[in-house]
Formats: structure tokens, C-alpha cells, sequence
């Protein structure tokens, strides 16, 4: 297949690398530009535009994919498809239209459940007991297009947005050789969504990563789990008269009873309105992620502490 891959984080990385592997002629990549990072504040490549040159790919950085310069470009490659797996733009109708069939996408839910920006956060924060990837057509609404290929993976009590993460990209890159191969030889089936069970998992906002101890402590632990590790669920803890930020990275709901926010014992056992989050691993402002005994050894939380 002739076609073009439009990616930008390391959860498109695994899809170029598999489709690369698979023999297919990938004539341009597409990723979002080189931005300033960490604190030096230099300018960084993508994960996808890095493996691009790795691999010998031409790569191609637009700011706006609807400009008409980078659509003619894009349309007079005469491709076959077009993959997309987390671009961070919005494709107007032209592209989508350009390729012989399309524009192919990658999502991380079972749509039309948690349709949008955040499916794998959102789905651990609500409690859901499975969620899956899923290769669709794209169409001009929100992740409205038929399903083309889909699979179902069960979320584990301790899973955190980032181990569900890496899960699903391993399993939605190794989607996409089946995909295409099946896309060549005309026997992909289009499966319309319903339109019975919409959600949207719209993007995390700043204000959701405070801990509210006052929630029961089953959706507080699905809370915690699903913000981890980015933004990361945090409190604060009364430090010698100063307020530090305390990021907690995993929980579990226990039994427990208490004034919410209150700890019920030494080892981190949390008060919540209905029992108790017992948290697991976290990370001090300033410091590296840790598991809850090391984390005890430098900064004790003993029973009757009242977290902010």
C-alpha cells in the first residue's frame, strides 16, 4: 500500500514501526513540529518524527493541516491511505478525502464510549471494567466513522492511565498489518457506530487533579489511577508550617472509616467519605516516583494527619 502516517507521540511510534516492518511504501510521515522541552528548554523532535528519520522517511512538520499549500502537497501524493494515530490536529474534509480509501485512525476506546482527546484516562476514572482499540474511518464529526477492526482488553484493578497506555499501544500496533492487509485485499467490513451508549472523554483540566477526600474511596482510587501518571492526582501535607504538593501515582480502595482526608494508620491509609484509599505509590514535589514504604522512610505520615 502506498500511504502516508500522521503521528506524534510514542503511542504512534509503535504503529510507524509495525506498519514500516510490514513492507508498506510510507512516501511521507506527518508529525506535529519540533517544541521546547524539559528545563533547558530546547527545541525537541517527535517521538514519530524521530523514528521517521531513523528509518529513512521523509518527514513533514506543518502547523495547520489546512493550509492549502500542505493539502495540495498532501492530495498530489496519490496515496492509497492515510494512517493517523494521535496527530494533535483536526484533518479537514480534503484530506480526508485525498487518499483512494480514506484516512484510517486509531482509537483508544470501544466507540462510540468515550469518544474524544482523553478515552484512556476517562475509562479507568469511570470505573470501566474493559475498554479496547479500535482502527475506524475517519469522517469529519468526532470520531463518528464505522469500525473497521477492533480489540477488547479487560482493565486490572491496579491499572494506571499509563500501564493501560502501553498495553494498548503494543496491541493497536500489531492491529495495523492486519488492517491494511485486509484493506488491499477488500475484505475490511465497515461496522456503523451506534449511536446508543456516546460518551465523551473530554481533555483533563488542571482543577480535576486535586484530590477531593470527600468522594467514596472506589471512585477516588479509579480517580487516582486514571490521572497517573500524567497529570498525577495530587493533596498537599503541612511540611514544617510550608504546603508541599504530594502526587499519588496508584491507590486501592479499602475498608475504613474517618473524617475525609484524615490517615487511619501509618502506612497511608486514607479517610474517604465512604471507607478508605489506601495509596501505593507517589511522589514528593521535586523528587522521583516511589513505592509507599520508601516514600514513608523520608516523609512520614502518621495516623491523624489531615491532608490538604
Amino acid at each position: 500500500m502506498r500511504l502516508a502516517f500522521l503521528g506524534t507521540p510514542d503511542f504512534a511510534a509503535a504503529s510507524l514501526a509495525e506498519i514500516a516492518a510490514a513492507g508498506h511504501d510510507i512516501v511521507r510521515v506527518y508529525t506535529q513540529p519540533p517544541r521546547p522541552k524539559g528545563r533547558g528548554h530546547e527545541e525537541r523532535k517527535t517521538p514519530v518524527h524521530e523514528l521517521a528519520e531513523t528509518l529513512g522517511l521523509p518527514v513533514e512538520t506543518p502547523k495547520s493541516f489546512k493550509d492549502p499549500e500542505v493539502l495540495a502537497e498532501f492530495a498530489a501524493l496519490d496515496l492509497d491511505v492515510a494512517v493517523v494515530v494521535a496527530y494533535g490536529q483536526i484533518l479537514p474534509q480534503a484530506a480526508l478525502d485525498a487518499p483512494r480509501f480514506g484516512c484510517l485512525n486509531l482509537h483508544g476506546s470501544l466507540l462510540p464510549r468515550w469518544r474524544g482527546a482523553a478515552p484512556i484516562q476517562r475509562t479507568i476514572m469511570a470505573g470501566d471494567a474493559r475498554t479496547g482499540v479500535q482502527v475506524m474511518q475517519m469522517e469529519a464529526g468526532l470520531d463518528t466513522g464505522p469500525i473497521l477492526l477492533s480489540e477488547t482488553l479487560r482493565i486490572d484493578p491496579f491499572d494506571t492511565a499509563g500501564s493501560l497506555h502501553d498495553r494498548m499501544m503494543a496491541t493497536g500496533a500489531q492491529m495495523w498489518p492486519r488492517a491494511l492487509a485486509a484493506l488491499e485485499r477488500g475484505s475490511l467490513e465497515a461496522r456503523p457506530q451506534s449511536e446508543d451508549g456516546v460518551t465523551y472523554a473530554a481533555k483533563i483540566t488542571p482543577e480535576e487533579a486535586r484530590i477531593d477526600w470527600t468522594r467514596p474511596a472506589d471512585e477516588l482510587s479509579c480517580h487516582i489511577r486514571g490521572l497517573s501518571p500524567f497529570p498525577g492526582a495530587w493533596f498537599t501535607l503541612d511540611a514544617g508550617g510550608k504546603p508541599v504538593r504530594i502526587k499519588v501515582l496508584n491507590a486501592k480502595a479499602e475498608e475504613g472509616e474517618g473524617v475525609p482526608g484524615t490517615a487511619l494508620d501509618d502506612t497511608l491509609l486514607i479517610a474517604c467519605s465512604e471507607g478508605a484509599v489506601r495509596l501505593t505509590r507517589l511522589q514528593r514535589e521535586g523528587r522521583g516516583a516511589m513505592d509507599a514504604e520508601d516514600f514513608l522512610r523520608g516523609t512520614a505520615i502518621p495516623a491523624g494527619t489531615v491532608l490538604g
